[in-house]
């Protein structure tokens, strides 16, 4: 944890970086993009690392992240900003997402400002493109970091790329068999162990 500072607001300027608390005493550390998501860098420390090192490390994955869970995230020490800097060139461009309509395999993935195409669930093309949603700072993004770092084993409930998100329907459905809610469709194709 990071000191709170009661006080703090999120800036979600281009470029801004934060150290972020992770699980089991991990800190990760997140720019914001142009498009105000955060691209989470493939590094984990156990103190703050400097920021030129941190930016230099390959992005992981990239996100929507509510702006004011970050505010509430830095006011309780969960968040810290450690400044601004040039964005990393692999967060400049848009990068595609997908929407999954409850209820139906089609979706439609979105590059930049609009839908580009529609497809199915299982397209081998759209499995590590993230699905549209937008996650909680100190709620969500802790365990979200460790299932994408993927050196201890993740929650099974953490969602992200289309390939988590359809396990996790799959595993619903195994759990809750009594709730046709979380039935899968006869013409549901299941995901390969990766």
């Amino acid at each position: 944890m990071f000191e709170a500072k009661p006080t703090a607001r999120a800036d979600m300027a281009a470029g801004t970086l934060y150290a972020v608390s992770g699980e089991a005493g991990w800190i990760y550390y997140g720019q914001v993009t142009p498009e105000k998501k955060v691209g989470f860098f493939r590094r984990r420390d156990r103190k703050p690392a400097p920021a030129d090192e941190v930016l230099a490390t390959p992005v992981m994955v990239l996100t929507t992240v509510a702006y004011p869970s970050i505010t509430r995230a830095m006011r309780t020490g969960k968040w810290e900003k450690l400044g601004r800097f040039p964005v990393v060139g692999e967060l400049v461009a848009p990068q595609p997402s997908v929407q999954w309509p409850v209820g139906t395999l089609t979706v439609t993935v979105w590059n930049g400002d609009g839908p580009d195409y529609d497809t199915r669930v299982e397209d081998p093309a759209i499995q590590n493109m993230e699905l549209t949603a937008v996650w909680g700072a100190a709620e969500h993004i802790p365990a979200r970091l460790t299932a994408e770092f993927g050196e201890e084993e993740a929650e099974w409930h953490v969602g992200g790329p289309i390939w988590r998100e359809r396990r996790i329907k799959e595993e619903m459905a195994a759990r809750f068999t009594d709730q046709p809610w979380h039935e899968l469709p006869d013409d549901w194709v299941p995901t390969n162990p990766r």
